[in-house]
């Protein structure tokens, strides 16, 4: 039987009103009753706000902020919950995620945070491709791929409180890729679910989406890598393509199954020169 074991949902918004509201109904739809929304919005004008008073469960703040990490930061600070996850206010939780999530705790109690599986959806909601990953694997996140969405990884408020939160103030876009390394060389134990728990949205209103994120995305994650000791260079092109085979193994392993055609591949044809999105720290205009 699973516990009462609070769960405390953070979302970052700013000028969201398109999606943010079928965020919020996937997680007040949950069949696992213990959580706690909290939204933190960098002040929006689109909308958004009015969609926030209508929903009087939520915990939700507006004013500017440093962007979508500082946010989160925020988020996690209030947060009562014993474990905390980041949802994008464009994302939705599957039916069950918590109550999968809960489980997985209950039954691993030694576990300081786990992630699940993604769906990676278009606008319209509309399925790309199932993403299912096998186990954490630090270096596989070092020297191969960050192969985690954020938005299924639940970590213990207790882990957040001793590593810190998010490097607002350095990162715009990989502040996350770093905070999964940091779990790994913290010596974290990081456990996986094999359940498919989140719909992440690519769709043009979308930083994902966007070109110029994703290459600011790759600069900053090269700087993160060389301060967890990726070497760079070659070296760290041939340490790439050994640790990207050995994630496709434990999958393969694991799963029973691997990736035939890279998730980048499929990703491409949703991708954008320039999406339509908000930011308070000028990503617009990257």
């Amino acid at each position: 039987m699973i516990g009462p074991q609070r769960i405390s949902v953070v979302t970052p918004s700013f000028n969201s009103v398109s999606t943010i509201r079928e965020t919020i109904e996937s997680v007040r739809g949950q069949d696992y009753p213990h959580w706690e929304h909290i939204v933190v919005d960098g002040g929006s004008t689109d909308g958004t706000q009015e969609v926030l008073r209508s929903y009087p469960h939520l915990n939700w703040s507006s004013e500017k902020d440093d962007g979508h990490y500082h946010a989160m930061n925020k988020g996690i600070a209030s947060a009562q919950g014993e474990f905390v996850v980041i949802l994008n206010a464009d994302d939705c939780f599957r039916s069950g995620a918590l109550t999968h999530v809960a489980r997985a705790f209950a039954n691993n109690p030694s576990w300081d945070g786990l992630f699940g599986d993604v769906i990676f959806v278009d606008a319209a909601g509309k399925e790309i491709y199932r993403r299912a990953e096998a186990v954490y694997d630090y270096k596989v996140l070092l020297y191969g791929v960050d192969y985690i969405c954020h938005q299924t990884l639940f970590v213990r408020r207790a882990i957040y409180q001793r590593l810190g939160g998010y490097r607002h103030k350095e990162f715009l876009n990989s502040a996350d890729y770093e905070f999964k390394l940091r779990l790994g060389r913290a010596g974290c134990r990081i456990g996986h679910v094999p359940e498919f728990l989140v719909n992440f949205r690519f769709h043009f209103q979308g930083q994902s989406a966007d070109l110029r994120v994703t290459c600011n995305m790759l600069r900053e994650a090269a700087v993160i890598r060389l301060e967890h000791g990726n070497p760079g260079g070659w070296r760290g092109k041939c340490l790439q393509i050994c640790f990207k085979a050995k994630r496709q193994m434990q999958k393969l392993l694991l799963r029973g199954r691997c990736d035939l055609v890279p998730g980048t591949w499929r990703l491409k044809p949703h991708m954008r020169e320039r999406t339509e999105f908000s930011s308070n720290v000028g990503l617009d205009k990257l």
